[in-house]
């Protein structure tokens, strides 16, 4: 045990098992180990690569094991690890083969498909779903109808109401414009719960298939079949970071 190295709540934090808060509890309550010995003191360090620090027995991943993927989410799946109230599809299945546990960096729908950031890096993870990072995501939706200039300045204005609150203004454009059906491209910098089928169902135009091209500047690699995985280069990792101001 190090008193030079990182306090351990931190590296529980960034290892992405639970907030600083959270790791707090879990050394209160005696779950939490530094070299096997347990852990009383909220100022306890430890010096990563060095010290194993572990949580109910399970050792946390050091700064050198953190991971970064791009997944190609398909439709039908449930963006969770498990399902055990219903049982239903989750993309577990897919990141069985991965070389270490990783978490979704937020959500898509169940009938949503596109990209979705995977990692083991708490602190870039709850940084990137916090609403003051104005994240930028990118999504194609096939809707009803064909929506015209109007419904397109209704959406960009930020006057558009979910829930008594009015949404953040998105960029909209029409893709494509079908007899009696719409493609648009909506790029969104809030996260709030269906937002996009909200948006458009609100503007007139209920959505059809929805799909994520792009997260935080970073499009969806063209080459990722759906269901497909593949590690983030260190390029797309650097941007992940400098939009959490990491």
């Amino acid at each position: 045990m190090s008193g030079d190295g990182v306090r351990i709540q931190k590296l529980i934090a960034d290892a992405g098992l639970a907030s600083r808060r959270g790791a707090e509890r879990l050394i209160a309550e005696g779950r939490v180990t530094i070299n096997g010995l347990p852990v009383s003191a909220l100022g306890a360090k430890a010096m990563p690569g060095v010290d194993e620090v572990a949580v109910d027995g399970e050792a946390i991943p050091s700064p050198e094991g953190l991971r970064y993927y791009m997944f190609h989410k398909p439709a039908g799946y449930l963006t969770a690890l498990s399902d055990g109230r219903l049982g239903r599809p989750t993309i577990a299945p897919f990141l069985e083969g991965l070389p270490v546990r990783v978490y979704p960096v937020g959500r898509l729908d169940r009938d949503v498909s596109g990209f979705l950031a995977l990692t083991n890096d708490g602190e870039l993870a709850r940084r990137l779903m916090h609403p003051s990072f104005l994240v930028p995501k990118i999504y194609r939706a096939r809707v009803k109808g064909s929506p015209g200039p109007e419904a397109l300045e209704l959406l960009r204005s930020g006057r558009l109401m979910i829930d008594g609150r009015p949404c953040a203004p998105a960029k909209a454009r029409l893709l494509k414009d079908g007899e009696d059906r719409g493609w648009v491209e909506l790029t969104l910098t809030e996260g709030r719960h269906r937002q996009v089928k909200r948006m458009l169902s609100a503007a007139g135009h209920p959505v059809l298939t929805l799909k994520r091209r792009a997260y935080a500047g970073i499009p969806l690699d063209p080459a990722l079949a759906p269901g497909a995985i593949r590690p983030l280069s260190d390029a797309e990792v650097q941007a992940l970071k400098r939009k959490a101001g990491l």
